[in-house]
């Protein structure tokens, strides 16, 4: 196996934050990869994915750097203190502890709600960098009003009420009241923050791999995301959007795999390591 492999803790203002990095045994890295992990359980569902592909794409030359953020896994902090602004601050210090390993080209690896926080990265950041997207979330708004229908359909099933549907939670928040949510603690700060999260890349960005999941026979890209791949390739970037069939394995009851993703990401980014070395 042509992998080595180090877990530590990064040191970040006022904590320290869980990495664990990937490389090729031997030879120079063709590029960085930063994995953003998805929201909230969407994290814990995607672990085994995301592990895999990144052990895999590693073999094929990139160095790839997961990360526990703020409140996250065993990173230090609690979710219930977490800003949307302190998870850019995280994936940000991991980008300039993957520098350390060389100049090699940067990409920022979203899974779901991860994509939302990498296109905000790309704003903060001035180098150049190339995004790797698996089913993005286009609509902080849009994910956070899905998150907080858990709350509602717990209430339903305690004890038959709703409380005012989504607005009423939205309101709560708005006036600085944090709620519990499916185990996890949802602060007014994170909540904001999400919620006026949108899709929107800087200029910056090079090389753009798009990647969905579907059960639709054949696969195809969302209508959303194609209206935005459109966009993409209308300001000239470079951009391979790409639906694969599989199970929807971020929402699953059961811990599920999707081979055909896999190999896309691995095709994919080999290629992309291909052309670096050209």
């Amino acid at each position: 196996m042509n992998l080595r492999q180090e877990a530590f803790f990064l040191p970040v203002a006022g904590g320290q934050r869980l990495c664990i990095w990937r490389e090729p045994a031997t030879g120079p890295i063709c590029g960085r990869i930063v994995h953003i992990p998805a929201f909230a359980e969407e994290m814990n569902k995607c672990r085994p994915m995301t592990a895999l592909v990144a052990r895999r794409v590693a073999e094929c030359g990139f160095g790839v750097l997961e990360i526990d953020l703020l409140g996250c896994g065993d990173s230090s902090g609690d979710f219930g203190g977490a800003s949307w602004e302190d998870w850019i601050d995280d994936v940000v210090a991991a980008i300039e502890w993957s520098s350390q390993r060389g100049g090699a080209p940067l990409w920022l690896w979203g899974t779901r709600a991860g994509a939302l926080l990498a296109s905000a990265v790309t704003h903060r950041i001035a180098q150049v960098t190339s995004l790797l997207l698996w089913q993005p979330v286009l609509s902080g708004r849009t994910h956070l009003t899905q998150f907080l229908r858990l709350k509602l359909a717990a209430e339903i099933f305690a004890d038959g009420a709703t409380g005012g549907g989504t607005k009423a939670l939205r309101a709560q928040l708005q006036q600085g009241a944090g709620m519990e949510i499916a185990g996890y603690r949802l602060s007014p700060e994170l909540a904001s923050g999400m919620d006026a999260a949108e899709f929107a890349v800087a200029d910056t960005i090079a090389e753009v791999v798009w990647l969905e999941v579907t059960t639709a026979t054949p696969p195809g890209v969302s209508p959303a995301s194609q209206s935005i791949v459109d966009g993409l390739c209308a300001r000239g970037k470079h951009v391979q959007a790409q639906a694969v069939q599989g199970p929807g394995f971020w929402q699953s009851v059961e811990t599920e795999m999707a081979p055909a993703l896999v190999e896309a990401t691995v095709a994919a980014m080999a290629s992309e390591g291909v052309h670096v070395h050209a």
